[in-house]
């Protein structure tokens, strides 16, 4: 994996991780009425889906465990529906799939390592 590739998973790991931490001990409601919360999540899943848009499509395919169109459509929802965010969705995506994204990110790190 180039090392730029490798750059930008790391980007998404560690923007991953911060937003799992973030919402830990907190609910839905506490994402959607605490502004700073809120602000703080939408950026950081921006990172995600904006460093998985910079992996090169060689490296897609070969981590394609990855949802990677899934990662890059929601950073792109977030920046152009900027005026309309789903926090139903947001709450899914901070509770059940960025858990189980990360693990997965960090195996390809692993995997990459020389």
């Amino acid at each position: 994996m180039p090392k730029s590739d490798a750059v930008r998973v790391l980007h998404m790991l560690e923007a991953a991780r911060e937003a799992v931490e973030l919402v830990k001990g907190k609910s839905q409601q506490d994402l959607e009425c605490e502004r700073l919360l809120h602000l703080s999540i939408v950026r950081l899943l921006e990172v995600v889906g904006e460093a998985a848009r910079r992996v090169s499509p060689d490296a897609q395919r070969r981590h394609d465990r990855v949802a990677w169109p899934k990662i890059i459509g929601m950073r792109n929802h977030l920046i152009h529906g900027y005026d309309v965010v789903d926090f139903d969705v947001v709450w899914r995506v901070l509770t059940v799939d960025l858990p189980h994204l990360i693990p997965e990110l960090e195996a390809i790190l692993s995997s990459e390592e020389p």
